[in-house]
């Protein structure tokens, strides 16, 4: 494979199966920075898909299959200016903890990877990741979990039952959690989010309630129609989604800029179309939805820094 970025995954490879131990050592002494700061928004970059099977994008369901190609976007989205931090599954921040590149950033650890898409037990979203636990461990800013609740399927209780004790956890350790709540059924054997904006404040009235404390409490929420209602709703700090991206980019990205106007929104959580932008410049859709967020343009043709995404080796084999 020809990287686009020197990315030394050989000696990554290497490091996961001779130094282990070289993980926790490394998120032992990473710089950490103040979750809320400057003009108090972020912009996170979400990369937890992989591991709830959900590997397509713009209608290739294999996109995400090349790991190496994921984890170059990564790299250079977070070498951007305006890139806040990145939300993943433990092998993804571990991966990106090895290269380097977690200092100063925002790391959010996903959950409850259990509902992978397409199995018949896909509502019941077990916690198969990160808990409290591990993101204190890890040193971790943020958790985050998907709450898809779906009235007529007796899993979307043990979800439920399950996120109000990471919410309650998270809360006890003074951790922020981000809760993902949808209202979901099944379509065809398949599970639909309902993305009408009455759902989307249902979704809302039932995920800020669980646990037995919100204070510590954040929500990611999709973009839809009427999101003036939609943040009425709530006073939570809340965080856009980006979605499955479909349709025209530009006119995701004004939707983007009207939500992101509203009392109470604070940032973007966004994956896969920026990732995996429909014309393949992933600078450009960083770069963009960066300026959406923190209001300042990156340069307009600055080329991405070429940071050395080297491993941090293990000096010594005693």
């Amino acid at each position: 494979m020809t990287s686009r970025y020197p990315v030394d995954f050989a000696a990554l490879r290497e490091t996961r199966a001779a130094h282990p131990e070289r993980v926790a050592e490394i998120l032992a002494s990473r710089t950490r920075r103040d979750l809320v700061q400057g003009d108090g928004r972020l912009f996170i970059v979400a990369a937890d898909h992989r591991a709830r099977g959900a590997l397509g994008v713009n209608g290739d369901p294999m996109a995400m299959s090349n790991r190496y190609a994921l984890l170059e976007s990564l790299a250079i989205a977070l070498s951007r200016p305006g890139v806040d931090g990145v939300l993943g599954t433990p092998d993804i921040i571990e991966d990106l903890a090895l290269l380097g590149l977690l200092d100063d950033k925002i790391v959010v650890g996903s959950m409850n990877r259990g509902g992978l898409r397409g199995a018949s037990f896909e509502m019941d979203d077990r916690y198969t990741a990160y808990d409290v636990e591990q993101v204190k461990r890890d040193r971790l800013d943020f958790a985050k979990n998907l709450v898809r609740i779906n009235l007529s399927d007796p899993g979307s209780l043990n979800t439920l039952q399950a996120t109000a004790r990471a919410v309650s956890d998270a809360a006890d350790a003074g951790i922020p959690i981000m809760l993902e709540p949808f209202m979901s059924t099944w379509v065809d054997n398949q599970v639909q989010n309902d993305l009408s904006t009455d759902a989307v404040i249902l979704s809302i009235a039932i995920a800020e309630g669980l646990g037995h404390s919100s204070a510590y409490s954040w929500l990611k929420l999709p973009v839809v129609p009427d999101m003036e209602r939609v943040m009425a709703a709530t006073t939570l700090p809340t965080l856009l989604l980006g979605g499955d991206p479909a349709g025209d980019q530009d006119e995701t990205f004004e939707s983007w800029q009207n939500a992101l106007l509203l009392p109470g929104v604070r940032g973007l959580v966004v994956g896969r179309s920026l990732l995996y932008p429909a014309d393949g410049d992933v600078v450009g859709a960083i770069d963009t939805a960066a300026a959406l967020v923190h209001g300042s343009p990156a340069p307009a043709s600055a080329a991405p820094p070429k940071p050395a995404f080297a491993v941090h080796a293990h000096v010594s084999h005693q």
